[in-house]
């Protein structure tokens, strides 16, 4: 027997989404499975609702896969493929593998043979890369930077120093609690002449992305970023 197929489903970025964003063979994908590995169930049962998925949504099997999964937990999440049955791979928000424990899955399916089918849908990170105007050349996404706030600021002038060798746009994202700690300190840590770029909202109607040296974002009140998703991008001189 064959085995099945590891969909990587794709999902809206937000509850506000008006779902556009997710094109329609996607979703008529989606419909035509009826066991999921998801990041949490409750925000894919939504989503599957949103898909319009034909089946009642208590008789699909979902299942969680940890944040750090163990070697026997991929293993007993992709059984059911190894025995020929296919999958979709669903993260909370966005591209599933991507900034997401799910890569681990696929890495795993990989190894034993299991085809990896990735889906067109909604990247923030590629979404911000986009409209921030910065070099989409040659870019570099570097996840969480550290809590502690020496740390990260040692962080970012590291970060701001490559992005000047390289002319490389650095992206990063926060804890979205943590997010105006994080714009505070980009606008006092990085240079003047340095862009920064704050996408916050990609995807809902209140969608904000604004690039500016930050200079200019030192003369401005700063946004309001406190628990919304955001990424942030800089390309120094």
């Amino acid at each position: 027997m064959s085995s099945g197929t590891l969909y990587l489903i794709p999902v809206s970025l937000g509850p506000a989404s008006t779902g556009l964003t997710t094109p329609a063979d996607v979703a008529t994908r989606a419909r035509s499975l009826s066991y999921f590995v998801v990041e949490n169930a409750k925000t894919a049962r939504a989503e599957l609702k949103r898909f319009e998925h034909p089946q009642p949504l208590r008789e699909l099997d979902i299942r969680e896969l940890p944040e750090k999964p163990s070697a026997s937990d991929l293993d007993a999440l992709l059984a059911p493929l190894l025995a020929g049955s296919d999958a979709g791979l669903m993260s909370e928000a966005g591209c599933p593998a991507v900034a997401d424990p799910g890569a681990l899955l696929a890495r795993r399916a990989h190894e034993l043979g299991i085809r990896v089918a990735p889906l067109v849908g909604p990247s923030s990170l590629l979404l911000a890369l986009m409209g921030s105007g910065l070099n989409g050349q040659s870019f570099a996404f570097h996840g969480y930077l550290p809590v502690d706030e020496e740390a990260r600021n040692r962080h970012i002038r590291e970060l701001e120093a490559e992005s000047a060798r390289f002319s490389r746009t650095q992206l990063f994202i926060e804890t979205p609690y943590r997010n105006q700690r994080m714009f505070e300190a980009l606008r006092s840590v990085c240079k003047a002449d340095t862009r920064l770029c704050v996408a916050r909202d990609l995807t809902l109607d209140s969608e904000w992305i604004h690039t500016r040296p930050v200079a200019e974002w030192k003369k401005i009140a700063a946004p309001e970023l406190a628990k919304r998703p955001t990424v942030f991008l800089i390309l120094a001189a």
